[in-house]
């Protein structure tokens, strides 16, 4: 185990350094600097507003999911532990950090739904996850004939078809024996549970099917509003790009966040707004400016449930030393 952590560590060090390398490679710090001063405050704001608004969806949909499984809670309560579990994943692994900060907030508040909370959580994150790539999909065929991005337009193709493959080996009962091949390999990735889980908890809406349905069509709306979020990134530091293109880039820069590369995708986030972006004919300053942005936008959604864990931290302390 210590050695894996060691070689994980390594590998994070090396993609951050070359990330980093890249950037510095590809950008003047005298006009980036430049162009951050100057950005618009209305665009950020704008960018921030949509985020945060989206929340609110997000935790009626999570409501809906945990109602299904017998679990009632309130939708202040559930949009309080989206916002936890948006601080959490600044210094937790990826949006995954997040996910598991709000099983424990949900099993700590009704003790044995641990199962229920953590099938939801997994369940939400595939719908995410499908809804993605179906925007990836969507955003192949406007770039088609219209943006040469190189190869990320193919990357994107190979992350649809590998999708739909991928439902077709999970879903058709006459394939299950190829999963049951793929198992050691799944286990070695580390992703094996994660996969079992989120296929049990979608089979266990088997009678949900009308639920899951109005779910998935409101987590891909959600998903393409929050593109409109980066495109105002965009905005505010001058990228004068319709939303169209962020289409195309918002479902990869989504699931490239999903990948632990580095803390907090520090770096690799940036450098792929950089290569991404000046393919398309953008100086290489804004395009960075964007990226840092966005990234600015993400810290400043978790600050409000930074603030609740402090308020909560200090006050039950102080009813714990009135208590002894």
């Amino acid at each position: 185990m210590n050695r894996r952590r060691i070689v994980r560590g390594v590998l994070t060090l090396l993609v951050t350094a070359l990330c980093t390398g890249y950037i510095l490679w590809k950008i003047d710090l005298r006009q980036t600097g430049h162009v951050l001063v100057n950005a618009q405050p209305a665009w950020l704001v704008a960018s921030l507003a949509i985020m945060v608004v989206s929340v609110w969806p997000l935790a009626w949909r999570w409501q809906r999911l945990l109602a299904a499984r017998g679990v009632h809670e309130t939708l202040p309560r559930l949009v309080r532990t989206y916002f936890v579990g948006y601080a959490a994943g600044q210094v937790l692994p990826t949006s995954l950090g997040g996910d598991a900060s709000r099983i424990y907030e949900t099993s700590r508040r009704h003790p044995g739904a641990g199962g229920a909370a953590a099938g939801t959580v997994l369940l939400e994150r595939g719908l995410g996850g499908v809804a993605t790539l179906l925007l990836a999909a969507i955003g192949f065929a406007l770039a088609v004939g219209h943006y040469d991005v190189g190869g990320y337009l193919w990357v994107e193709l190979a992350f649809v078809v590998g999708a739909v493959l991928a439902g077709i080996v999970l879903f058709s009962k006459r394939l299950h024996p190829v999963l049951r091949w793929m198992q050691p390999g799944l286990r070695w990735l580390r992703v094996e549970r994660p996969l079992r889980e989120v296929y049990l908890g979608m089979h266990s809406f088997g009678r949900e099917r009308r639920l899951l349905i109005w779910m998935f069509l409101l987590t891909l709306v959600v998903q393409a509003v929050r593109v409109l979020a980066i495109w105002s990134a965009g905005k505010a530091v001058g990228v004068d790009l319709s939303p169209r293109p962020y289409y195309v880039m918002g479902p990869l820069l989504f699931l490239v966040m999903l990948v632990p590369f580095t803390v907090n995708g520090i770096a690799v986030r940036e450098a792929f707004f950089v290569s991404f972006l000046t393919a398309l004919g953008v100086a290489a300053a804004p395009a960075f400016a964007t990226g840092f942005l966005f990234f600015f936008v993400t810290i400043a959604l978790a600050l409000p449930g930074a603030a609740i864990l402090a308020w909560e931290g200090l006050h039950g302390g102080s009813r714990e030393a009135a208590a002894r």
